[in-house]
């Protein structure tokens, strides 16, 4: 149960949003408004009010940040993205909330055992959703895209690219002091913050020691935001110059080690193969190499579902490294199946929220089967719909920024951009495992996308009536400095 320093700092949060943008550059400000939320403020921790979406430590430095720049920056904010592949996913995505809602009218009922006697029992359900939550789920959905579309618009120049690498970097200094604590002391920042732990404690006991929590939604997600400070750090160090490149050599050693102490194998495993590639590889490969990563992480889920993934294999090559984590992925695999097959019985559109998309036993209700990844979760909410805008979304910058490098030299092309299209590709990967998908993975591919849309000719998005129109202009007789009358 969240205590009432949980709820203040939720109430506060928006405060502080303003006092950032009040005190530091816009690029700063946007990203520690999410960045700070992300990693302070208590998970599981919301206000639920009708008719809305729930407000906690995502949505509310969403909702603060675009208040913030709707009505206290000059600049205008411009949502909509220029590439037309984007607008076509972004309203997808939004608008999967319709017939996802629209087809989940009827209720779920299961019979309840008392006791275990099979006289004594009553009737519980899942309710059906109606009309009144498509608003709801629509302000989810959009508030959900928030950090996406204002780093476009934002964070896609250089300086708003170093600024994202920078804000990881330090953002995993700052956390790797509560990290260390609880590593040696067991994960309890929490709940000495914050009255209460957010996970099971057994799952942050690993080879007869603790790996840290913090404020997060579990070990996990702190592994991987330690394994993205740490690509964050090498980027820096190969643009630093020579006299500071021994610091930012510190500075990764450190990041290095503190990814160990997190006992996250996968992270580790991205850590030790992406951190030689962003210090030694150019651009240009680091953008394709992170192009396979997003093909990988959008096909897998339509391998999977069509039963071509080999998972025998897979166990066993995991088996071969550690029984424990082959066990580990075995269960995932088999939640799949299952999930999979629920999932199966309303394909296009799933089967919305409140967890009607789980495998429960019909006669206790108890949840049977828990959803890991990222993609059955929104596979078994929003059907492939959801699926294929959420991930075609996320995928899409690095599609836009692997077709420039293929055919222009790399000139103009920022060495910023390739270690962020890496950690925006193994973010996609996790998200294969886990449900990884946080604020921090929507602002790095809406900065990416922004700079490839500065990057790209811009012809492709221009209404077909404009096009001719130049043509025209173009190969017409030459101008004689007269007025034309049309």
């Amino acid at each position: 149960m969240p205590n009432g320093i949980a709820y203040l700092m939720l109430l506060i949060w928006p405060m502080v949003s303003l006092v950032l943008f009040r005190t530091l550059r816009l690029e700063r400000a946007l990203i520690w408004s999410l960045l700070g939320g992300y990693l302070f403020l208590p998970p599981l921790t919301e206000f639920n009010l009708p008719l809305v979406p729930a407000l906690d430590k995502v949505s509310i430095p969403n909702l603060s940040v675009l208040i913030i720049l709707m009505f206290s920056v000059k600049q205008k904010v411009q949502l909509w993205p220029e590439a037309r592949s984007a607008r076509l996913l972004v309203t997808g995505l939004v608008l999967s909330a319709i017939p996802t809602v629209m087809t989940n009218g009827d209720p779920i009922i299961f019979e309840v055992l008392e006791n275990a006697d099979p006289i004594l029992f009553f009737v519980d359900q899942l309710p059906g959703q109606s009309v009144r939550d498509v608003g709801s789920v629509l302000l989810a959905q959009l508030l959900t895209l928030v950090p996406f579309l204002l780093a476009r618009q934002f964070l896609s120049s250089e300086d708003g690219l170093r600024e994202i690498l920078l804000a990881l970097m330090v953002g995993g200094l700052i956390y790797s002091v509560p990290s260390l604590i609880e590593i040696r002391f067991s994960p309890q920042i929490n709940v000495w913050v914050y009255g209460f732990f957010q996970h099971s404690f057994e799952q942050m006991m690993r080879d007869g020691g603790f790996r840290p929590i913090v404020f997060l939604p579990h070990g996990l997600w702190l592994a991987l935001f330690v394994c993205t400070a740490l690509l964050s750090a090498t980027a820096l160090t190969r643009m630093a110059a020579p006299l500071d490149r021994w610091k930012m050599a510190v500075v990764m050693a450190y990041l290095a080690l503190l990814l160990v102490l997190c006992k996250s194998l996968a992270s580790l495993a991205y850590g030790v193969v992406l951190t030689p590639v962003v210090l030694l590889v150019p651009a240009r490969w680091q953008i394709r190499l992170g192009l396979v990563f997003a093909v990988v992480a959008v096909g897998y889920p339509m391998l999977r579902n069509a039963g071509l993934v080999p998972l025998d294999a897979i166990l066993a090559q995991a088996e071969a490294i550690s029984v424990e984590r082959a066990e580990s992925l075995a269960y995932r695999f088999n939640n799949e199946e299952q999930l999979l097959v629920r999932a199966a019985e309303k394909p296009w559109f799933g089967w919305g929220g409140w967890g009607r998309s789980l495998i429960r036993n019909s006669e206790t209700g108890q949840i049977m089967s828990v959803p890991d990844g990222r993609w059955i979760i929104v596979f078994g909410t929003f059907g492939w719909l959801g699926y294929i805008c959420e991930f075609g979304l996320l995928a899409l910058p690095i599609f836009l920024m692997a077709r420039y490098v293929q055919r222009h030299s790399d000139a103009a092309l920022s060495p910023m951009v390739g270690p962020l299209v890496l950690i925006l590709g193994i973010t996609m990967i996790d998200m294969l495992l886990n449900a990884t998908l946080t604020p921090l993975t929507w602002l790095v591919a809406g900065a990416i996308l922004g700079h490839a849309e500065k990057l790209m000719p811009r012809v492709s998005t221009a209404p077909r009536h404009a096009l001719r129109t130049s043509a025209v202009m173009t190969s017409g007789p030459k101008s004689t400095g007269k007025r034309t009358a049309l």
